[in-house]
């Protein structure tokens, strides 16, 4: 299973198109992290780019975000990649948090325009 966090300076970015860069782990079957790389966001807005696609091949299923817009959502779940919205702090202590049921989506995305010069 692989998990890909929307990253800046090392904490959940607010906003999964804005991001800096994606900081995916890889988890063995026992839930165990096994490797951690960081993924380059493409310049520009990630909302208007083609990372998703990227992502989905690189193995990812889950997403662990901030927060996002509808059309992301969309576009991620129709790739199979899962959303978790409302994560915020530390990316290895959300990712703890998760593993073990202490993080749940927030059921609330995005509803305002937004510039995509972040």
């Amino acid at each position: 299973m692989k998990i890909a966090i929307p990253t800046r300076n090392e904490k959940i970015d607010g906003h999964f198109g804005h991001c800096e860069y994606y900081t995916i782990f890889e988890l063995d079957n026992n839930k165990n992290v096994v490797s951690q790389q960081r993924y380059d966001s493409p310049a520009g807005c990630g909302c208007k780019s083609n990372i998703i696609p990227q992502l989905a091949n690189l193995g990812v299923t889950v997403m662990l975000a901030g927060n996002m817009g509808d059309g992301a959502i969309i576009n991620l779940n129709s790739a199979g990649i899962s959303v978790v919205r409302g994560c915020s702090g530390d990316v290895t202590g959300v990712l703890q948090s998760w593993l073990t049921g202490n993080v749940k989506d927030s059921g609330i995305g995005c509803r305002e325009p937004h510039s995509c010069n972040h």
